[in-house]
């Protein structure tokens, strides 16, 4: 069998996961207007994460979530802006407060190595 990397070598403070959870995001606009929008992410970290936002944000905007499932809520900073060519636009977001737990899961150590699992030699031909 050979070893194949399940994932590349991480260079977050935390590990990257896929996770959709259910958001209530709060701001205001550009134009001062407060705006409340429900989204869910699609990767989380220790610190914070990326979600799928149908309104404009500009980066470095601070943002409240809300987390749907637990009603916990934080302050997050927009850090990343990116428009698939599907027209979607996917935001990422470091939370504000560190050593929180919002998403009430436990992430890896950093530094870690890359996880690895055994492939089967006919899987890969």
């Amino acid at each position: 069998m050979s070893n194949i990397h399940f994932r590349r070598i991480e260079r977050r403070r935390t590990a990257r996961v896929a996770m959709f959870v259910d958001l209530i995001v709060q701001g205001h606009s550009d134009d001062s207007e407060k705006f409340k929008v429900r989204t869910r992410t699609q990767s989380v970290s220790g610190h914070g994460g990326s979600m799928v936002l149908e309104f404009p944000v500009s980066m470095g905007q601070t943002l409240l979530l809300t987390n749907e499932f637990t009603g916990e809520r934080t302050e997050c900073r927009v850090v990343g802006i990116r428009t698939n060519r599907d027209g979607h636009t996917h935001v990422a977001f470091e939370f504000m407060v560190l050593g929180i737990n919002f998403w009430k899961m436990a992430f890896p150590a950093s530094g870690l190595r890359p996880v690895r699992r055994a492939v089967p030699v006919s899987a890969i031909a």
